[in-house]
């Protein structure tokens, strides 16, 4: 169940923090309506990294669908390759 507390309640902002665990950010409202959240720092740099991982999967797809696909023999060729030098 998602933590949310109205924003007043940065107030008391220890409390707060302290609710605040890995896969578990607290959210907070401003006049009734979601405004913030508050998370782990680690939770947010997992989250970049998926963002980034999914922008790159989407990059590579992309221009697979435009410049062509390599084949499974071409992509292990370029890496052993690669591999020796």
């Amino acid at each position: 169940m998602p933590n949310i507390k109205p924003v007043s309640d940065l107030r008391n902002y220890t409390e707060v923090l302290r609710e605040v665990q890995k896969d578990a950010p607290v959210f907070l409202t401003k006049n009734g309506r979601g405004c913030y959240a508050i998370m782990d720092m680690q939770e947010y740099e997992r989250l970049q990294a998926q963002v980034k991982l999914i922008n790159e999967l989407n990059r590579g797809r992309r221009s697979g669908e435009e410049k062509g696909w390599m084949s499974a023999e071409d992509v292990r060729r370029h890496f052993q390759e690669k591999s020796h030098v």
